[in-house]
């Protein structure tokens, strides 16, 4: 069976590196699928396409950058006859000596897809470096540390990524409760989020309104987001909980 979007191909791909004991996040900084391990420095990042092609590879290419656990994915159509399902064995080797790993995801129609990889990355061989602060591979790890779960689709296009930035503007909307208004240090000390001023005053949502002086209050697009990412909120709330308890 052959797949209509690439989000199809992401999930059978978080689960199987999910098992290996990585820690995965998608839509990570523009890459489609991100995963961390305990002692690791290096992230393992995926790109995915239905099919191998130029775009995909220059995407890889670009990905080493930031770690040298890279992979490039694609679907494999046992069922379609075309160029790339006869040239499996060049494009690993191609991929194999620009240090990208490359896997392939088989969908069946009654039984679990099949994820083979055909080549891994090429880790290099010198001590890891921590990165740079600032730096691109700084600000992806900072992106998958912060946020608190996976709530999107790797491979998803024209629709709201739920990133770290968004995940505290829901925490500050939703920290308003019953209260009509409150000031930024009252949100800031019922958050945890040091930058909650910050976030107020950027109002890049809409969803805050400045009503005097140090007092905030939810617009009506704030509280339908409210309601738009309840999904998002009930773990973080869920957390959040648990934490008071202990």
């Amino acid at each position: 069976m052959a797949v209509q979007h690439e989000t199809e191909l992401y999930l059978p791909i978080k689960d199987f590196f999910a098992r290996q004991g990585y820690d995965i996040k998608s839509e990570v900084r523009h890459c489609d699928l991100v995963g961390l391990r305990a002692g690791d420095t290096e992230p393992l990042i995926v790109e995915i396409k239905k099919t191998f092609n130029l775009p995909l590879l220059l995407q890889g290419v670009e990905r080493l950058k930031l770690s040298s656990n890279v992979y490039v994915a694609v679907e494999r159509n046992r069922a379609k006859k075309g160029a790339h399902n006869q040239r499996w064995g060049e494009l690993t080797d191609l991929c194999r000596r620009l240090g990208l790993g490359l896997l392939t995801v088989t969908l069946y129609k009654t039984k679990s897809p099949f994820i083979e990889i055909l080549c891994e990355p090429i880790h290099s061989s010198a001590p890891a470096r921590q990165p740079r602060k600032g730096s691109r591979k700084q600000r992806l790890l900072k992106e998958l540390s912060e946020r608190s779960g996976d709530y999107n689709l790797g491979g998803s296009t024209g629709v709201p990524l739920i990133t770290a930035y968004r995940e505290k503007a829901l925490r500050i909307a939703n920290a308003f409760g019953e209260q009509e208004t409150l000031s930024p240090r009252q949100l800031r000390d019922l958050t945890g989020i040091g930058t909650a001023a910050d976030i107020l005053q950027n109002n890049y949502y809409r969803w805050f309104e400045r009503v005097s002086r140090g007092r905030y209050r939810l617009t009506s697009t704030g509280r339908q987001a409210l309601i738009d990412y309840a999904h998002v909120l009930q773990p973080i709330d869920a957390i959040e909980s648990s934490e008071h308890q202990s």
